[in-house]
């Protein structure tokens, strides 16, 4: 009788570790429909999780520190240990140093970035451990678009020259990501004066619904004439709660009330998560 209760106790105990990854996996299966782009919480940087409903995955930077790994057990299951690409807008720490930490324990299987060179040491140890895991590495420019599902994709709208030897905030990558009638401008840490050059080759093209407002918020970037063509019904600000660069600046935060642009901010908000349906938005 004692060997009975005892296996029928590991009986129940499997059943309910069955029942509990079911559950789970239903749970994410069910937030998997359509497309969802979460701005994940990092502090001051960026990083942003896209998930196509057909479950692919793209992290677009990944903060300063191992915050990202936190906020991605929050919009990936547990049992999920691979991502498909990840994508460096730019070679700043703020920008990449969490991405190494995606790289250590995820299996990522491609690795996007504009080409710009730098001596930065977190930088030097994402490129060498791309090479290390044998991960795909795409230098990306203008005109290239990476399609993520049906009617899902990624338009990359900068660069559009070699960017080898340009500043890294003039060489980044600047990316629309559109699913349906639905659109992402995602700006990374673009200017003012990137800003006006995006305008000249993309116009009234730029109509999006969710502007990623470039550089945290900062009084060097989101200009009248971005926001003039670009239209966006809501803007994300990525940033750190109290940074010490006073981010986002009170120019920003005028320039976007005076477009009367609601206005969302991780250091207020925490994640900010957007799904698309192809036809309308949805904050949570």
């Amino acid at each position: 009788m004692l060997w009975i209760k005892n296996n029928f106790k590991y009986l129940i105990v499997i059943i309910l570790l069955g029942a509990t990854v079911l559950v789970w996996y239903a749970v994410f299966a069910e937030s998997r429909s359509g497309l969802t782009v979460a701005f994940l919480d990092v502090g001051q940087g960026d990083a942003i999780f896209i998930q196509a409903e057909n479950g692919n995955q793209i992290l677009l930077d990944g903060g300063p520190n191992k915050a990202a790994l936190n906020q991605l057990s929050k919009v990936m299951p547990f049992y999920d240990r691979s991502i498909d690409m990840v994508i460096a807008s730019h070679p700043d720490s703020d920008h990449i140093s969490g991405l190494i930490e995606v790289l250590k324990r995820y299996k990522v299987y491609s690795a996007m970035e504009p080409g710009t060179k730098s001596d930065n040491v977190v930088y030097q140890e994402f490129e060498n451990l791309v090479k290390e895991k044998n991960i795909q590495d795409i230098f990306a420019g203008r005109d290239m678009r990476v399609n993520l599902d049906n009617g899902l994709y990624l338009d990359i709208l900068l660069p559009v020259v070699d960017p080898e030897n340009l500043d890294p905030h003039a060489g980044m990558l600047v990316i629309r990501l559109v699913y349906g009638k639905n659109s992402f401008l995602l700006t990374g840490d673009m200017e003012k004066s990137l800003e006006g050059y995006l305008v000249f080759l993309e116009g009234h093209n730029l109509k999006t619904d969710v502007l990623k407002v470039g550089h945290h918020g900062s009084r060097t970037s989101t200009s009248e004439v971005l926001l003039g063509f670009s239209a966006p019904e809501y803007a994300v600000i990525s940033v750190g709660k109290d940074n010490q660069y006073g981010h986002p600046h009170k120019e920003t935060l005028d320039i976007l009330n005076k477009f009367q642009i609601p206005i969302l901010r991780t250091d207020e908000s925490g994640m900010i998560k957007i799904k698309s349906d192809g036809e309308q938005i949805f904050i949570y």
